[in-house]
């Protein structure tokens, strides 16, 4: 028996230390790291069955060649050297014919490392293929509109709640989400009598043990916002030093925009009773360093960039972003300049054809001159996870498309491919972190040798780099010599690492000045008025207006479609874990039990949710989590694992308003009996 100090590789922005024991180079537990500031001895429940992951008899284990028909799943097993060559056959024969443009690579965020995400990006960059546009399922709204606000550089430091006396989690389910924040939080409420405020359109874990929560109606947060700063002002708790030192434009949203937000008006808008509005802005506006951690979710709709640009310029108002443990936190990878481009654009053009992440299926089925025939997928599942799942499965669908899907599992997109690798998982790897929630970098060694045939990201963007020919030094080095190029040429914090340290296994926290705010904005100030989105077209200063494409919706369909991560199934990357989907349930949506008896349905269902798109089956909880008009589906499920389809078949590929990101949120539907659907389906 041994024991290693490894890092989570999920999709979290947490990216925990964790301590992994091995007997006979098997993984037998997984747990946190107690040695770890942040982690502090346990990690979430889901990470904790990675043993189970790791080891888990579903995991594939040789490279596979597709027999069947495209979508079977019929495959035999054929040797790396073969795969690997026919791949690389393929590719040259593409380049010969149509250019590197008709080769699309597409790696994404399943494993967090530098190395195992980098480097096959930097594989595609050097070849001078089609390039992904990659994050517009997630975040990319989000931080485009923190960018405009503040700039780009990361919020306050989740560690420094130790110095606030109020968390309002917006959007953030931290107990899912964020929950080392959350304990942390937690320790100073029974330590200090902190206050938690949670503003969520679901009853989440988080809002059951919050003092105050606000069932705030889907899309409305900037109301909200704009409402709390008209009481800001209305009762003189504007912070008018701070305003005038550190803002830019302030005095024309006072005049403009504040006015039209009173507590009455906000009310209507947000479904939130005056008497709360009131409460939050006295509580918000009489803290000494209230801190806002930020959720994406409410950037995921029509006017998401607006939404998230107006909640960041709260605590400008409030001053808040001056203190130690006031201010706002979305992200904090922005603080940590690693020279990226070692990894990432090793050689190559400067510019290239972009698809974006959000629209494959459209542009697998659309894209010209030349079109996409080539299909690299890595560290990520499109078939359940883009919107329009539809036209990713057509699209996958095509003859003429040579698709590769490497992962540790037969996910719903490898099922379409011609050529299926084994994947490494993080346990079997070594790699570089920088968490995006949380100032800290750290080095993870490889706790046991990868199962069966695998092989990681990083060994095969090199063995497919030396088939294609090319000679940059990165794809011959290895993961630590390849990580130290990290650091030459890095700036700010991170060209302050020691990584003599960080590689001798030393976590290496990264923080910028916790003494107030930096704004990295073309002004230095945080902008309530951007030069930058009035360029663009957009509104320059905050405001909420309804959407006339959602009205439109709205008035077709009764139901607003609400996702969130589940709590032991948040994305298809814990499938292959069946205790996980056995706690978590077959995927289900949660309806308010109003709107149930309205459709005559009950708890335990089966139903059919459907719009002008298509139609899934789900199983039916109901239970007045979320509110009347609302449907919750929480997860990112495989497509065999429910009734029928996933729930991203539903959802439009239409953009937000900043960052061309996707708008799941901006959804409606119906839900009836599933029985009936068939029925009707039948005759």
């Amino acid at each position: 028996m041994k024991s290693v100090r490894v890092v989570c590789a999920h999709d979290c922005p947490d990216m925990c230390s964790l301590i992994v024991h091995v007997d006979g180079g098997k993984v037998v537990r997984v747990q946190g790291d107690a040695d770890h500031p942040y982690t502090a001895g346990f990690a979430c429940g889901k990470v904790n069955r990675d043993a189970d992951l790791v080891n888990s008899p579903e995991r594939l284990a040789t490279p596979l060649k597709r027999t069947g028909p495209k979508g079977s799943g019929q495959f035999k097993p054929i040797t790396w050297d073969e795969a690997l060559d026919e791949i690389a056959a393929n590719w040259k024969a593409i380049i010969k014919s149509d250019g590197p443009l008709a080769i699309l690579g597409y790696a994404y965020s399943a494993h967090q490392g530098l190395m195992n995400r980098g480097l096959v990006n930097g594989l595609f960059h050097a070849l001078g293929t089609s390039r992904l546009q990659a994050g517009t399922v997630c975040d990319t709204c989000c931080e485009a509109a923190w960018d405009v606000t503040v700039g780009p550089v990361g919020g306050a430091d989740p560690e420094s709640v130790v110095h606030s006396d109020l968390v309002v989690a917006w959007g953030a389910d931290l107990a899912a989400t964020n929950v080392h924040f959350w304990a942390l939080a937690e320790e100073q409420r029974k330590k200090r009598g902190i206050k938690i405020v949670v503003i969520d359109p679901r009853r989440t874990r988080s809002a059951k043990a919050a003092d105050l929560y606000l069932p705030i109606r889907i899309g409305t947060d900037a109301a909200l916002a704009l409402g709390v700063m008209h009481i800001l002002v209305r009762d003189k708790l504007a912070d008018r030093d701070y305003i005038a030192r550190h803002t830019l434009g302030f005095d024309q949203v006072e005049r403009e925009i504040l006015p039209k937000f009173t507590p009455a008006r906000t009310a209507e808008i947000t479904g939130l009773s005056v008497a709360d509005i009131e409460k939050l802005a006295a509580m918000y506006g009489n803290a000494k360093a209230a801190l806002i951690r930020l959720g994406e979710g409410m950037t995921r709709l029509t006017h998401g960039g607006q939404a998230l640009r107006t909640v960041v310029l709260l605590p400008g108002v409030s001053g808040h972003y001056a203190v130690k443990g006031g201010g706002a936190l979305l992200l904090t990878a922005a603080s940590c300049d690693l020279n990226y481009a070692a990894i990432r654009k090793p050689s190559g053009p400067a510019t290239a054809r972009m698809v974006n992440h959000l629209r494959l299926g459209e542009e697998l089925l659309n894209m010209k001159g030349p079109p996409i025939r080539a299909l690299y997928v890595s560290a990520n599942n499109p078939a359940v996870t883009c919107p329009e799942v539809h036209k990713v499965q057509k699209g996958l669908m095509r003859e003429d498309l040579f698709t590769v899907v490497h992962d540790p599992f037969m996910t719903d997109t490898a099922k379409y491919a011609d050529i299926v690798l084994p994947a490494a998982s993080y346990l079997e790897t070594d790699d570089l972190y920088r968490a995006y929630g949380a100032y800290w970098m750290q080095w993870g060694r490889k706790a046991v040798e990868p199962a069966g045939e695998a092989r990681s990201n990083v060994d095969v963007a090199q063995a497919l780099a030396k088939r294609m020919g090319l000679t940059d030094t990165i794809f011959a080095l290895s993961p630590e010599d390849a990580a130290r190029e990290l650091f030459k040429g890095s700036t700010g914090p991170a060209s302050k690492a020691d990584p003599a340290k960080l590689f001798a296994g030393e976590p290496i926290h990264i923080a910028h000045d916790l003494d107030g705010q930096p704004f990295k904005t073309p002004s230095g100030k945080l902008e309530f008025y951007s030069e930058q989105l009035a360029k663009q077209g957009l509104p320059p200063m905050p405001d909420w207006v309804p959407d006339p494409v959602e009205t439109a919706e709205a008035g077709k369909w009764p139901l607003r479609l609400l996702t969130a991560p589940g709590y032991f199934q948040a994305h298809t990357a814990f499938s292959g874990v069946g205790f996980l989907r056995t706690r978590e349930g077959k995927p289900f949506c949660i309806l308010h039990p109003e709107d149930a008896a309205k459709r005559g349905l009950k708890d335990g269902d089966q139903v059919r949710v459907f719009n002008d798109r298509g139609e899934i089956g789900l199983m039916l909880k109901v239970v007045d989590e979320v509110q009347p008009g609302v449907l919750l589906v929480p997860g990112q499920r495989p497509t065999g694992e429910a009734l029928s389809g996933t729930i991203n078949m539903l959802c439009s590929d239409r953009y937000t308003d900043m960052g061309e990101g996707a708008t799941y949120q901006s959804t409606w539907l119906e839900v009836g009996a599933w029985k009936a659907a068939a029925r009707v389906a039948a005759e």
